[in-house]
Order: C-alpha cells, then sequence, then structure tokens
C-alpha cells in the first residue's frame, strides 16, 4: 500500500501537474494540492499502475467506472444496489459522494463524513483525475461551474419536518419500502436519519442517483414535504 501511494505521490507532484486536460481545458483543481489531500485517503485505498485492493477499492481509473465494479471487492449492499442502478463516477457524482458519502449511497462504508471545502474537493479531483487511463476524456469544469454542481443550501437542511405530515405522505413509500424495516430486495429506509433521508431524496430529485423512479418520486416532492418524510420515517417504530 505504501508502494502505491508514494508511486501515486511522486506522479501527482513531479509529472502529473495541475489536472489540464489536453488541449488547455480549464482545470478541475491543482493536482499537487490534492495529493496533500489524498493522505488522508491513502490509508484505505491505493492508487497508481499497482494499485491493490486494501479497505477499500483502488481508485485507479475511477473517473467513466461504474459503482461497485472492481472484481474482488466486497462491496456493501448499497454500492452494489447503487451500481446495479447505473450510477457512474463522474466528475459531478464523485464532488458529491465526497462531500456528503450518504447522499450517493446511504449505507456507504466510507469511515468519513465528508469533505466540505470545496476547493480541497476540487483539488482532489485533479489529482484522481491524473489516474485515469484516458485523462483527455474527462470532461473539465470551467472555475466558475463548480458553483453550479447540485447543493443543498443550509436553509434546506434546516428545515423541521413535521411527522404527521410525513405519516400523510408516506403511504405511496410504503408501497415499495417495508414499513417494519425489513430488506425484501428492497433498502429500508425505517429509522434512516433524517440528514441523510433529505441528502438521498436531494440526490435523486437533482439526478445524482440514478434509479429512474425515484428520479421521478423525488420530483414531485417540495423541499419541506422531503423533511416532513425524513421527520417520519426518522421516528417511525418498527
Amino acid at each position: 500500500m505504501r508502494e502505491a501511494f508514494a508511486c501515486a505521490l511522486v506522479l501527482a507532484l513531479g509529472g502529473a501537474g495541475t489536472g489540464l486536460a489536453q488541449g488547455g481545458a480549464e482545470p478541475i483543481g491543482d493536482a499537487e494540492r490534492g495529493a496533500e489531500v489524498w493522505v488522508f485517503c491513502s490509508g484505505c485505498h491505493q492508487i497508481g499502475p499497482d494499485a491493490e485492493i486494501g479497505i477499500g477499492p483502488p481508485l485507479t481509473g475511477i473517473f467513466g467506472r461504474r459503482a461497485a465494479s472492481v472484481e474482488g471487492f466486497p462491496y456493501s449492499q448499497s454500492m452494489q444496489r447503487m451500481g446495479r442502478d447505473g450510477l457512474v463516477w463522474t466528475l459531478k457524482t464523485l464532488d458529491a459522494y465526497i462531500e456528503h458519502p450518504a447522499a450517493l449511497v446511504s449505507r456507504t462504508r466510507m469511515s468519513f463524513d465528508g469533505l466540505e471545502d470545496a476547493q480541497e474537493r476540487a483539488d482532489l479531483l485533479a489529482f484522481l483525475r491524473d489516474f485515469s487511463a484516458k485523462p483527455s476524456n474527462i470532461p473539465e469544469a470551467p472555475p466558475t461551474a463548480r458553483a453550479d454542481l447540485p447543493q443543498l443550501s443550509e436553509d434546506t437542511l434546516a428545515i423541521v419536518g413535521d411527522p404527521a405530515y410525513g405519516e400523510y405522505l408516506a403511504s405511496e413509500c410504503q408501497t415499495c419500502h417495508q414499513q417494519d424495516g425489513s430488506d425484501r430486495g428492497i433498502p429500508s429506509i425505517t429509522l434512516w436519519p433524517e440528514k441523510n433521508f433529505v441528502l438521498a431524496m436531494h440526490a435523486y430529485k437533482q439526478k445524482l442517483r440514478p434509479h429512474p423512479v425515484m428520479q421521478m418520486m423525488a420530483s414531485r416532492l417540495t423541499d419541506e414535504e422531503i423533511a416532513a418524510l425524513a421527520a417520519y420515517f426518522g421516528t417511525l417504530t418498527q
């Protein structure tokens, strides 16, 4: 693991550069600074030509790769579901996952809550991009575009949901999701932490999560209705 990381760090600092695409496109971020952020990832993940499975899957060639597709790695059920739904790691989905892992994969085994600093995420993405097999084919974002990535405002996250209203809205959810919390091929949403529920629903609404039925369902809901459902399912007795 240390050898793979050392190789990655040498490449990033010595020759990989600033995450520029061929043809002079704008950079995602600074790959050299991203190598410093990578140190915190390297305890679980390897990157580089000799990267192997560790606590987490190797991240070489992560751009354009379908979620849960590294052969031999024991992914969580939630990550496997997202892979089957069609989640692909792109600039937008990686940025969202690194910021709030539970926004894309509700019961992810990632061991940190997320990286809120947008510049640090951009730098880390530039570092990861330098280890893609075809970096010139990865779409870049001009400096102003990062602000357009799907975000949730503090006001949205601060909405206090009404559990009674959530119960009124919940019948459509419970045609598929089991109230008793059992998992019968469809993940349980009973007793989800409210923030995770809100993040997941907005990820469907903003088409970061790829499931078409959930995208349709979430698109019908207001921010207040999502908060109400989160409040109801977060306190629902199994």
